[in-house]
């Protein structure tokens, strides 16, 4: 019998529900409370933030830490509670987790696989984090993911947008609170028709991993499907930080839109060449060569200055939200670190509190238990609408921002601004779907 399968015989569901949207508490048994990786025996529990300090995705990984930082104090009953107080489920009062007071441990992933997996073993074997979180980059969280299935801990993962992660890639142990490739494109096609019309040539510059294989794939099928054409797909190295040599050939393509599937210092450095290449003043085919870029960011945003105006993309996440979720976290945030946060920021804060939230409805820091009480998982309150963590995949739903670099920005961060919030049910797919195909769930693990 599997682990999962002894785990979840001895679950026991209670009736009390604690308030609006609280999911039903999961209750271990004495028979099925065996022991798990890193069961925490004394006052504290540990968890594990594994972000990219060096590297290309550095920006979003000092924000992310920022945020973890805030969700620890959070829950430690210390600041003004954030979105705590505006989540739907009621069980975390700032008492820790599980009585225990929260503490943390850091890694650098330095955007690379390799080095992400050992920081994350080391936290885990020689930290006894219980959870690790964190990455700003899809090989990363694949990579991680699979080896926190292996350890027997819960991985919550942070910037993570190839369709792999909760595709090919899934692990029960794992799962996704940001969006993926396929919802961007999904999201973005139709304010791209309509703004550029159904007759268009792409020319694809591509992160050369699997966020950016899987980016190209989505964006690629969504343009092809309304009448684009894509002319070129050429594959560029994630360490690059020139790309003259791939904008050049984009001239004599005959392209009348260039889509740089790129995140991060790739996309300032290539946006700023593409820029510097005359690209955004000519025009090809009788039309305005316009640059689209998928997946954008405020930190992106800052990165690339004035070259921002007016490009198209989708984001996660903007502070400049109006639910009283985004306030609250924006205020919190802000009054803290004095300036608004990232969606790098948001996200790994709602899955810090994910997961204690789990933990806290579970009545355990088994994994197992912590999988029970994710799946299936609908609430509120913690911005982007009522969300839905899918049991089928772990991928989570919700409604994914169309944004446009601002033309007339009002600060250093004023660069972004959101042109159409695209509902969860646009950019929601079958767990069968073609490009979310191969690779099995499988069962938790909760490892010792």
């Amino acid at each position: 019998m599997s682990n999962s399968n002894l785990t979840r015989r001895g679950l026991m569901k209670t009736s009390a529900i604690a308030g609006a949207g609280l999911a039903l508490p999961t209750i271990f048994t004495a028979s099925s409370a065996s022991a798990f990786t890193n069961e925490p025996t004394g006052g504290t529990v540990t968890l594990g933030f594994n972000v990219p300090q060096s590297g290309p995705y550095a920006d979003e990984g000092a924000d992310e830490l920022r945020a973890y930082q805030l969700a620890v104090e959070h829950l430690n009953g210390g600041g003004d509670g954030g979105m705590m107080n505006t989540f739907s489920s009621k069980v975390l009062q700032g008492g820790g987790i599980l009585g225990k007071k929260v503490e943390f441990v850091t890694g650098d992933t330095q955007t690379k696989s390799d080095a992400a997996r050992a920081s994350a073993k080391s936290m885990i074997e020689k930290d006894g984090a219980i959870m690790i979180t964190g990455g700003s980059s899809s090989g990363v969280a694949v990579a991680v993911q699979g080896l926190c299935q292996e350890a027997g801990v819960i991985f919550m993962a942070g910037l993570t947008h190839s369709n792999d992660t909760t595709g090919k890639d899934k692990k029960a142990n794992g799962f996704r609170h940001f969006f993926n490739a396929y919802m961007s494109a999904a999201a973005l096609a139709p304010v791209l028709q309509k703004l550029y019309g159904s007759d268009r040539k792409a020319y694809h510059l591509t992160a050369d991993y699997t966020w950016g294989w899987t980016q190209e794939e989505s964006i690629a099928a969504a343009t092809e499907a309304m009448g684009w054409e894509t002319v070129n797909k050429v594959r560029t190295p994630l360490a690059a930080t020139d790309f003259s040599s791939y904008i050049a050939p984009v001239l004599n393509s005959g392209a009348d839109v260039l889509v740089l599937n790129h995140y991060g210092g790739n996309m300032v450095n290539s946006l700023t060449n593409a820029v510097q290449f005359g690209l955004r003043e000519k025009q090809v085919n009788g039309k305005n060569f316009e640059i689209v870029v998928p997946l954008y960011s405020r930190l992106m945003a800052r990165g690339a200055g004035e070259n921002v105006k007016g490009i198209h993309g989708s984001t996660n996440w903007h502070w400049s939200l109006q639910d009283d979720a985004s306030k609250a976290f924006v205020k919190s945030f802000g009054e803290k670190y004095g300036f608004p946060p990232s969606q790098a920021a948001h996200t790994v804060y709602c899955q810090t509190l994910l997961y204690a939230d789990a933990v806290m409805r579970a009545g355990s820091f088994n994994p197992c238990a912590v999988v029970e009480a994710l799946e299936g998982f609908e609430f509120d309150g913690l911005g982007n609408g009522k969300t839905l963590y899918r049991a089928d995949d772990h991928q989570c739903f919700k409604d994914v921002l169309v944004v446009r670099g601002k033309e007339n920005p009002t600060s250093e961060f004023d660069l972004l601004e959101v042109v159409e919030v695209t509902p969860a049910a646009q950019v929601t797919y079958p767990a069968d779907h073609p490009m979310f195909a191969g690779g099995a769930l499988g069962n938790c693990n909760p490892g010792a």
